[in-house]
Protein backbone atom coordinates (compact mmCIF):
# COMPACT_ATOMS: atom_id res chain seq x y z
CA UNK A 1 0.00 0.00 0.00
CA UNK A 2 1.39 3.41 -1.02
CA UNK A 3 0.97 6.11 1.59
CA UNK A 4 -0.18 9.47 0.29
CA UNK A 5 2.17 12.35 0.89
CA UNK A 6 1.09 15.00 3.36
CA UNK A 7 3.53 17.80 2.51
CA UNK A 8 4.90 19.30 -0.68
CA UNK A 9 7.06 22.09 -1.99
CA UNK A 10 4.47 24.75 -2.85
CA UNK A 11 4.81 28.12 -4.56
CA UNK A 12 2.41 31.01 -4.09
CA UNK A 13 2.35 34.39 -5.81
CA UNK A 14 2.96 37.78 -4.22
CA UNK A 15 0.53 39.62 -6.50
CA UNK A 16 -1.54 41.11 -3.68
CA UNK A 17 1.10 40.70 -0.98
CA UNK A 18 3.18 43.43 -2.64
CA UNK A 19 0.45 46.06 -2.31
CA UNK A 20 1.23 48.70 0.35
CA UNK A 21 -2.30 48.54 1.79
CA UNK A 22 -3.93 45.28 2.68
CA UNK A 23 -6.56 43.50 0.59
CA UNK A 24 -8.73 40.48 1.23
CA UNK A 25 -6.68 38.47 -1.25
CA UNK A 26 -3.45 39.51 0.51
CA UNK A 27 -4.91 38.18 3.76
CA UNK A 28 -5.92 35.01 1.91
CA UNK A 29 -2.36 34.57 0.60
CA UNK A 30 -0.76 35.09 4.01
CA UNK A 31 -3.18 32.71 5.69
CA UNK A 32 -2.50 30.13 2.97
CA UNK A 33 1.24 30.46 3.60
CA UNK A 34 0.79 30.00 7.36
CA UNK A 35 -1.31 26.89 6.77
CA UNK A 36 1.27 25.47 4.35
CA UNK A 37 3.95 26.05 6.98
CA UNK A 38 1.84 24.24 9.59
CA UNK A 39 1.46 21.35 7.11
CA UNK A 40 5.25 21.03 6.84
CA UNK A 41 5.42 22.28 3.25
CA UNK A 42 8.36 24.18 1.80
CA UNK A 43 7.15 27.55 0.55
CA UNK A 44 8.38 29.59 -2.41
CA UNK A 45 6.85 33.04 -2.89
CA UNK A 46 7.00 34.61 -6.35
CA UNK A 47 6.82 38.40 -6.61
CA UNK A 48 6.96 40.77 -9.57
CA UNK A 49 9.09 43.55 -8.10
CA UNK A 50 11.83 45.60 -9.73
CA UNK A 51 14.59 42.98 -9.39
CA UNK A 52 16.48 41.34 -12.26
CA UNK A 53 19.14 38.66 -12.65
CA UNK A 54 21.96 41.10 -13.50
CA UNK A 55 21.52 42.75 -10.11
CA UNK A 56 23.89 41.68 -7.34
CA UNK A 57 22.30 39.43 -4.67
CA UNK A 58 22.99 42.04 -1.98
CA UNK A 59 21.14 44.72 -3.92
CA UNK A 60 18.19 42.43 -4.69
CA UNK A 61 17.19 42.36 -1.03
CA UNK A 62 17.41 46.16 -0.84
CA UNK A 63 15.31 46.69 -3.98
CA UNK A 64 12.77 44.08 -2.89
CA UNK A 65 11.86 45.95 0.29
CA UNK A 66 12.09 49.29 -1.49
CA UNK A 67 9.56 48.01 -4.05
CA UNK A 68 7.18 46.82 -1.32
CA UNK A 69 6.92 50.40 -0.15
CA UNK A 70 5.82 51.74 -3.54
CA UNK A 71 2.23 52.30 -4.64
CA UNK A 72 2.51 51.49 -8.35
CA UNK A 73 4.37 49.18 -10.71
CA UNK A 74 6.11 50.55 -13.77
CA UNK A 75 3.85 51.34 -16.71
CA UNK A 76 3.79 49.18 -19.80
CA UNK A 77 5.47 50.70 -22.90
CA UNK A 78 3.03 52.51 -25.18
CA UNK A 79 1.75 50.82 -28.32
CA UNK A 80 3.01 51.13 -30.97
CA UNK A 81 6.67 51.57 -30.05
CA UNK A 82 9.97 49.73 -30.46
CA UNK A 83 10.11 49.11 -26.71
CA UNK A 84 6.58 47.63 -26.70
CA UNK A 85 7.47 45.29 -29.58
CA UNK A 86 10.69 44.13 -27.94
CA UNK A 87 9.01 43.51 -24.61
CA UNK A 88 6.11 41.59 -26.15
CA UNK A 89 8.36 39.30 -28.21
CA UNK A 90 10.58 38.72 -25.18
CA UNK A 91 7.58 37.35 -23.31
CA UNK A 92 7.15 34.50 -25.82
CA UNK A 93 10.37 32.93 -24.53
CA UNK A 94 9.22 33.13 -20.92
CA UNK A 95 11.08 34.52 -17.94
CA UNK A 96 13.41 33.08 -15.33
CA UNK A 97 12.77 33.91 -11.69
CA UNK A 98 15.68 35.18 -9.62
CA UNK A 99 16.04 34.40 -5.95
CA UNK A 100 16.10 37.23 -3.45
CA UNK A 101 18.32 36.35 -0.49
CA UNK A 102 16.88 37.26 2.90
CA UNK A 103 20.00 37.95 4.95
CA UNK A 104 18.57 40.33 7.52
CA UNK A 105 20.86 43.14 6.41
CA UNK A 106 17.81 45.21 5.49
CA UNK A 107 15.74 46.39 8.46
CA UNK A 108 12.42 44.79 7.56
CA UNK A 109 10.42 44.80 10.78
CA UNK A 110 8.09 47.43 9.32
CA UNK A 111 6.97 44.81 6.79
CA UNK A 112 6.48 41.95 9.27
CA UNK A 113 2.69 42.08 9.16
CA UNK A 114 2.69 42.00 5.34
CA UNK A 115 5.14 39.15 4.82
CA UNK A 116 3.91 35.59 4.31
CA UNK A 117 5.56 32.49 5.70
CA UNK A 118 8.31 31.48 3.28
CA UNK A 119 11.44 29.42 2.73
CA UNK A 120 12.53 31.25 -0.41
CA UNK A 121 11.58 34.54 -2.09
CA UNK A 122 11.70 34.88 -5.89
CA UNK A 123 10.88 37.60 -8.37
CA UNK A 124 10.41 38.21 -12.08
CA UNK A 125 10.74 41.84 -13.15
CA UNK A 126 7.27 43.40 -13.59
CA UNK A 127 5.76 39.91 -13.69
CA UNK A 128 2.10 40.71 -13.13
CA UNK A 129 1.93 43.80 -15.32
CA UNK A 130 3.78 41.98 -18.10
CA UNK A 131 1.55 38.92 -17.88
CA UNK A 132 -1.61 41.01 -18.05
CA UNK A 133 -0.43 42.90 -21.13
CA UNK A 134 0.86 39.74 -22.81
CA UNK A 135 -2.45 37.95 -22.34
CA UNK A 136 -4.40 40.96 -23.57
CA UNK A 137 -2.24 41.11 -26.71
CA UNK A 138 -1.78 37.41 -27.51
CA UNK A 139 -4.26 35.40 -25.44
CA UNK A 140 -1.31 33.42 -24.06
CA UNK A 141 -0.11 32.82 -20.51
CA UNK A 142 3.34 34.04 -19.50
CA UNK A 143 5.73 31.16 -18.72
CA UNK A 144 8.02 31.36 -15.70
CA UNK A 145 11.00 29.12 -15.05
CA UNK A 146 12.10 28.61 -11.47
CA UNK A 147 15.28 26.69 -10.62
CA UNK A 148 14.14 23.48 -8.93
CA UNK A 149 10.53 24.47 -9.54
CA UNK A 150 8.00 23.84 -6.76
CA UNK A 151 5.91 20.71 -7.18
CA UNK A 152 2.76 22.82 -6.93
CA UNK A 153 2.29 26.46 -7.87
CA UNK A 154 -0.80 27.77 -6.10
CA UNK A 155 -1.86 31.08 -7.64
CA UNK A 156 -3.94 33.06 -5.15
CA UNK A 157 -5.76 34.99 -7.89
CA UNK A 158 -6.72 34.35 -11.54
CA UNK A 159 -3.45 35.34 -13.23
CA UNK A 160 -2.35 34.58 -16.84
CA UNK A 161 0.91 32.95 -15.72
CA UNK A 162 2.18 29.42 -15.23
CA UNK A 163 5.35 27.94 -13.77
CA UNK A 164 7.06 25.35 -15.98
CA UNK A 165 7.46 21.94 -14.38
CA UNK A 166 4.90 22.63 -11.64
CA UNK A 167 1.30 21.60 -11.17
CA UNK A 168 -0.49 24.93 -11.54
CA UNK A 169 -3.52 25.53 -9.33
CA UNK A 170 -5.51 28.77 -9.60
CA UNK A 171 -7.80 30.23 -6.94
CA UNK A 172 -10.96 31.77 -8.37
CA UNK A 173 -12.59 33.52 -5.42
CA UNK A 174 -15.71 34.50 -7.35
CA UNK A 175 -16.78 35.51 -10.84
CA UNK A 176 -18.56 38.74 -9.92
CA UNK A 177 -17.54 40.44 -13.22
CA UNK A 178 -19.77 37.84 -14.92
CA UNK A 179 -22.59 37.42 -12.38
CA UNK A 180 -22.87 41.13 -11.45
CA UNK A 181 -21.21 42.80 -14.46
CA UNK A 182 -22.57 46.26 -13.64
CA UNK A 183 -20.72 46.32 -10.29
CA UNK A 184 -17.16 46.12 -11.65
CA UNK A 185 -14.98 48.01 -14.12
CA UNK A 186 -13.34 44.90 -15.58
CA UNK A 187 -13.16 44.34 -19.32
CA UNK A 188 -15.80 41.61 -19.31
CA UNK A 189 -14.71 39.94 -22.56
CA UNK A 190 -11.08 39.80 -21.45
CA UNK A 191 -12.06 38.52 -18.01
CA UNK A 192 -14.26 35.79 -19.53
CA UNK A 193 -11.43 34.63 -21.80
CA UNK A 194 -9.00 34.58 -18.87
CA UNK A 195 -11.24 32.47 -16.62
CA UNK A 196 -12.13 30.16 -19.52
CA UNK A 197 -8.45 29.53 -20.25
CA UNK A 198 -7.66 28.95 -16.59
CA UNK A 199 -10.52 26.47 -16.29
CA UNK A 200 -9.32 24.63 -19.41
CA UNK A 201 -5.60 24.51 -18.61
CA UNK A 202 -5.31 24.43 -14.82
CA UNK A 203 -4.25 21.23 -13.11
CA UNK A 204 -6.84 22.13 -10.49
CA UNK A 205 -9.12 25.05 -9.65
CA UNK A 206 -9.40 26.17 -6.06
CA UNK A 207 -12.44 28.11 -4.94
CA UNK A 208 -13.62 29.26 -1.55
CA UNK A 209 -17.30 28.34 -1.21
CA UNK A 210 -20.00 26.11 -2.62
CA UNK A 211 -21.70 29.24 -3.95
CA UNK A 212 -18.63 30.20 -5.98
CA UNK A 213 -18.20 26.64 -7.17
CA UNK A 214 -21.77 26.58 -8.50
CA UNK A 215 -21.32 29.91 -10.26
CA UNK A 216 -18.07 28.84 -11.92
CA UNK A 217 -19.64 25.60 -13.13
CA UNK A 218 -22.70 27.46 -14.42
CA UNK A 219 -20.45 29.39 -16.83
CA UNK A 220 -17.72 26.81 -17.41
CA UNK A 221 -19.16 23.32 -17.07
CA UNK A 222 -17.48 19.96 -17.47
CA UNK A 223 -14.69 20.53 -14.94
CA UNK A 224 -16.39 19.19 -11.83
CA UNK A 225 -13.55 16.71 -11.28
CA UNK A 226 -10.87 19.38 -10.94
CA UNK A 227 -12.60 22.14 -9.00
CA UNK A 228 -12.15 22.07 -5.23
CA UNK A 229 -13.83 24.14 -2.54
CA UNK A 230 -11.29 24.59 0.25
CA UNK A 231 -13.14 27.49 1.91
CA UNK A 232 -10.91 30.04 3.64
CA UNK A 233 -9.63 30.22 7.17
CA UNK A 234 -8.54 32.73 9.74
CA UNK A 235 -5.09 32.67 11.25
CA UNK A 236 -4.31 33.39 14.87
CA UNK A 237 -1.27 35.23 13.54
CA UNK A 238 -3.54 37.55 11.57
CA UNK A 239 -6.25 37.92 14.19
CA UNK A 240 -5.57 37.13 17.82
CA UNK A 241 -1.91 38.17 17.93
CA UNK A 242 -2.80 41.57 16.50
CA UNK A 243 -5.71 42.04 18.88
CA UNK A 244 -3.54 41.00 21.82
CA UNK A 245 -0.91 43.58 20.82
CA UNK A 246 -3.56 46.26 20.75
CA UNK A 247 -5.90 45.14 23.53
CA UNK A 248 -4.17 46.92 26.40
CA UNK A 249 -4.47 50.32 24.74
CA UNK A 250 -7.22 49.52 22.25
CA UNK A 251 -10.22 50.77 24.19
CA UNK A 252 -8.47 53.95 25.29
CA UNK A 253 -7.22 54.61 21.76
CA UNK A 254 -10.59 54.06 20.07
CA UNK A 255 -12.27 56.37 22.56
CA UNK A 256 -9.63 59.11 22.33
CA UNK A 257 -9.07 59.00 18.56
CA UNK A 258 -12.55 58.27 17.28
CA UNK A 259 -14.92 58.99 20.17
CA UNK A 260 -16.10 55.37 20.13
CA UNK A 261 -16.88 53.36 23.23
CA UNK A 262 -17.03 49.53 23.32
CA UNK A 263 -20.42 48.25 22.12
CA UNK A 264 -21.22 51.80 21.04
CA UNK A 265 -20.96 51.37 17.28
CA UNK A 266 -21.63 49.11 14.31
CA UNK A 267 -18.94 48.47 11.77
CA UNK A 268 -18.29 47.79 8.11
CA UNK A 269 -14.78 47.16 6.81
CA UNK A 270 -13.61 46.36 3.32
CA UNK A 271 -13.34 47.92 -0.10
CA UNK A 272 -16.10 50.44 -0.84
CA UNK A 273 -17.39 49.09 -4.13
CA UNK A 274 -20.89 48.49 -5.50
CA UNK A 275 -21.11 44.78 -4.59
CA UNK A 276 -20.53 45.68 -0.93
CA UNK A 277 -23.90 47.49 -0.93
CA UNK A 278 -22.56 50.49 0.99
CA UNK A 279 -25.38 52.78 -0.13
CA UNK A 280 -28.11 50.53 1.30
CA UNK A 281 -26.05 49.81 4.44
CA UNK A 282 -25.87 53.53 5.20
CA UNK A 283 -29.49 54.13 4.16
CA UNK A 284 -30.62 51.26 6.36
CA UNK A 285 -28.52 52.46 9.28
CA UNK A 286 -29.72 56.07 9.04
CA UNK A 287 -33.29 54.75 9.11
CA UNK A 288 -32.68 52.77 12.28
CA UNK A 289 -33.62 54.05 15.72
CA UNK A 290 -30.24 53.63 17.43
CA UNK A 291 -27.91 55.86 19.39
CA UNK A 292 -24.91 53.84 18.20
CA UNK A 293 -22.69 55.07 15.37
CA UNK A 294 -21.65 53.33 12.15
CA UNK A 295 -17.91 53.07 11.53
CA UNK A 296 -16.88 52.43 7.91
CA UNK A 297 -13.26 51.46 7.29
CA UNK A 298 -12.26 51.28 3.63
CA UNK A 299 -11.22 53.31 0.63
CA UNK A 300 -13.66 54.17 -2.15
CA UNK A 301 -12.71 51.72 -4.89
CA UNK A 302 -15.44 52.58 -7.38
CA UNK A 303 -17.17 55.93 -7.04
CA UNK A 304 -20.94 55.47 -7.15
CA UNK A 305 -22.88 58.74 -6.86
CA UNK A 306 -25.60 57.03 -4.85
CA UNK A 307 -23.14 55.58 -2.34
CA UNK A 308 -21.23 58.86 -2.06
CA UNK A 309 -24.48 60.71 -1.43
CA UNK A 310 -25.45 58.45 1.47
CA UNK A 311 -21.90 58.47 2.86
CA UNK A 312 -21.75 62.28 2.83
CA UNK A 313 -25.22 62.48 4.39
CA UNK A 314 -24.20 60.07 7.15
CA UNK A 315 -20.97 61.91 7.93
CA UNK A 316 -22.78 65.28 8.06
CA UNK A 317 -25.34 63.83 10.47
CA UNK A 318 -22.54 62.85 12.85
CA UNK A 319 -23.79 59.26 12.92
CA UNK A 320 -21.28 57.81 10.44
CA UNK A 321 -17.50 57.76 10.85
CA UNK A 322 -15.43 57.03 7.72
CA UNK A 323 -11.78 55.94 7.94
CA UNK A 324 -10.01 55.07 4.70
CA UNK A 325 -7.37 52.83 6.27
CA UNK A 326 -6.29 51.47 9.64
CA UNK A 327 -3.34 49.26 10.64
CA UNK A 328 -4.50 45.67 11.05
CA UNK A 329 -4.13 45.55 14.83
CA UNK A 330 -6.22 48.72 15.27
CA UNK A 331 -8.82 47.52 12.75
CA UNK A 332 -9.26 44.18 14.50
CA UNK A 333 -9.51 45.86 17.88
CA UNK A 334 -12.34 47.99 16.51
CA UNK A 335 -14.05 44.85 15.20
CA UNK A 336 -13.61 43.15 18.57
CA UNK A 337 -15.33 45.98 20.44
CA UNK A 338 -18.12 46.65 17.89
CA UNK A 339 -21.75 45.84 18.64
CA UNK A 340 -21.87 43.97 15.32
CA UNK A 341 -20.41 43.98 11.83
CA UNK A 342 -22.76 44.96 8.98
CA UNK A 343 -22.00 43.01 5.80
CA UNK A 344 -25.14 42.54 3.65
CA UNK A 345 -23.27 42.32 0.33
CA UNK A 346 -24.85 41.77 -3.07
CA UNK A 347 -22.37 38.95 -3.65
CA UNK A 348 -19.41 37.34 -1.87
CA UNK A 349 -17.18 34.49 -2.90
CA UNK A 350 -16.51 33.93 0.78
CA UNK A 351 -16.85 37.00 3.01
CA UNK A 352 -13.69 37.02 5.11
CA UNK A 353 -14.74 40.02 7.27
CA UNK A 354 -17.65 37.92 8.55
CA UNK A 355 -15.33 35.08 9.60
CA UNK A 356 -12.91 37.54 11.20
CA UNK A 357 -15.77 39.08 13.17
CA UNK A 358 -17.09 35.71 14.34
CA UNK A 359 -13.60 34.57 15.35
CA UNK A 360 -13.41 37.64 17.61
CA UNK A 361 -16.82 36.96 19.15
CA UNK A 362 -18.59 39.76 17.26
CA UNK A 363 -21.86 38.85 15.51
CA UNK A 364 -22.66 40.03 12.01
CA UNK A 365 -25.64 41.14 9.96
CA UNK A 366 -25.35 39.53 6.53
CA UNK A 367 -27.36 39.01 3.36
CA UNK A 368 -28.61 35.78 1.84
CA UNK A 369 -26.44 36.34 -1.23
CA UNK A 370 -23.44 34.32 -2.43
CA UNK A 371 -21.43 32.48 0.19
CA UNK A 372 -22.48 34.59 3.17
CA UNK A 373 -25.04 32.09 4.57
CA UNK A 374 -22.37 29.35 4.34
CA UNK A 375 -19.89 31.41 6.33
CA UNK A 376 -22.28 32.99 8.81
CA UNK A 377 -24.43 29.95 9.51
CA UNK A 378 -26.73 30.43 12.50
CA UNK A 379 -24.34 32.91 14.14
CA UNK A 380 -25.47 35.81 11.96
CA UNK A 381 -28.68 37.71 11.33
CA UNK A 382 -29.82 37.47 7.70
CA UNK A 383 -31.47 40.33 5.79
CA UNK A 384 -32.50 41.17 2.23
CA UNK A 385 -29.52 42.87 0.55
CA UNK A 386 -31.79 44.68 -1.91
CA UNK A 387 -34.13 46.15 0.70
CA UNK A 388 -32.90 49.01 2.90
CA UNK A 389 -35.92 48.56 5.19
CA UNK A 390 -34.87 44.95 5.83
CA UNK A 391 -31.40 46.18 6.80
CA UNK A 392 -32.96 48.79 9.10
CA UNK A 393 -35.08 46.12 10.78
CA UNK A 394 -32.03 43.88 11.23
CA UNK A 395 -30.01 46.67 12.85
CA UNK A 396 -32.86 47.46 15.23
CA UNK A 397 -33.12 43.80 16.22
CA UNK A 398 -29.40 43.72 17.03
CA UNK A 399 -29.77 47.01 18.87
CA UNK A 400 -32.83 46.25 21.00
CA UNK A 401 -33.24 42.46 21.28
CA UNK A 402 -30.61 41.57 23.87
CA UNK A 403 -31.55 37.87 24.00
CA UNK A 404 -31.09 37.53 20.23
CA UNK A 405 -27.84 39.46 20.38
CA UNK A 406 -26.35 37.34 23.19
CA UNK A 407 -27.45 34.15 21.42
CA UNK A 408 -25.60 35.21 18.25
CA UNK A 409 -22.51 36.07 20.31
CA UNK A 410 -22.59 32.63 21.91
CA UNK A 411 -22.81 30.91 18.53
CA UNK A 412 -19.99 32.89 16.90
CA UNK A 413 -16.94 30.92 18.05
CA UNK A 414 -18.54 27.57 17.20
CA UNK A 415 -19.35 28.77 13.69
CA UNK A 416 -15.85 30.19 13.23
CA UNK A 417 -14.34 26.85 14.25
CA UNK A 418 -15.84 25.27 11.10
CA UNK A 419 -13.19 27.24 9.20
CA UNK A 420 -10.25 26.49 11.48
CA UNK A 421 -6.71 26.14 10.16
CA UNK A 422 -6.78 22.39 10.86
CA UNK A 423 -9.86 21.91 8.67
CA UNK A 424 -8.41 24.22 6.03
CA UNK A 425 -5.24 22.11 5.95
CA UNK A 426 -7.29 18.95 5.37
CA UNK A 427 -9.10 20.50 2.42
CA UNK A 428 -5.88 21.87 0.90
CA UNK A 429 -4.16 18.52 1.29
CA UNK A 430 -6.96 16.69 -0.53
CA UNK A 431 -6.67 19.13 -3.44
CA UNK A 432 -2.87 18.87 -3.62
CA UNK A 433 -2.94 15.08 -3.46
CA UNK A 434 -5.38 15.02 -6.39
CA UNK A 435 -2.82 16.59 -8.76
CA UNK A 436 0.27 14.67 -7.65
Amino acid sequence: MTLKRTSFRVGIDGYNLALPKGTGVATYARTLSYCLQDMGCEIDVLYGVNVHKKMSPALREVIFFDSLGQEHARKRPKFPSVRWTKETYRHFAGHEAVQIPMTGRVEARSFASRMPAYDRIWSVLDLFRSASGFFKTTGKFLAVEMPNAPEIMHWTYPLPIYVKGSKNIYTIHDIVPLTLPYTTLDNKGLYYRLIKKIVQNADAICTVSEASKREILSFFGGVEDKIFNTYQSFSSREVFDNVKKFSQKGIVTTESLFGLSPDGYYMFFGSLEPKKNIGRIIEGFLGASTSRKLVIVGAMAWKSENELRFLEQGIKSGRVVHLEYLPNEMLLSLVRHARAVLFPSLSEGFGLPVLEALSLGTPALISREGALPEVGGDACLLVDAYNAASITDGIEQLDKNENLYLDLCARSSQQAEKFSMARYAQRLLAMYQSVM
